[in-house]
């Protein structure tokens, strides 16, 4: 049996990727007088790299996280989903159960050459601010 006929291949963010972006949105987060928790997953959603600054918000652990995991999952920012959602009530109102799905700004894929190979999660303040801070983290890409 030829194993190419039968297995696939999964680009994955690298650790030393990881944590330059997590290095970024902290120093962009500090800047901003922000406290930030960081997430970074790989391609299949499992946590690569994470940072809880100082300060950021215990609830913000497992948000940051789970951001990081729908935006890897589903390859699109975690502010697409309540656009995509919120004029359609079955999907309003079932799909925001989904464990670990995040309809909210703070998550974004982290893409190279054209494939998903991560996620990055930002919380710790408005989720506006949070975008804001995973937008600037990946530009260390």
């Amino acid at each position: 049996m030829n194993s190419t006929d039968n297995s696939t291949s999964q680009a994955n963010v690298s650790w030393s990727a990881a944590i330059r972006v997590i290095e970024a949105g902290v120093k962009y987060a500090a800047a901003e007088g922000l406290a930030m928790t960081i997430a970074i997953t790989d391609a299949s959603g499992l946590l690569k790299a994470f940072c809880r600054m100082d300060g950021s918000p215990v609830l913000s652990t497992q948000l940051a996280q789970d951001k990081a995991w729908t935006a890897a999952a589903y390859g699109i920012p975690t502010e697409q989903w309540f656009e995509f959602i919120k004029n359609d009530p079955p999907l309003l109102n079932g799909i925001v159960h989904t464990p670990r799905l995040v309809v909210f700004g703070g998550g974004l894929p982290i893409e190279l050459d054209g494939s998903t190979v991560g996620g990055i999660g930002v919380s710790g303040g408005h989720y506006t601010q949070d975008a804001m801070v995973a937008s600037e983290a990946l530009k260390a890409l």
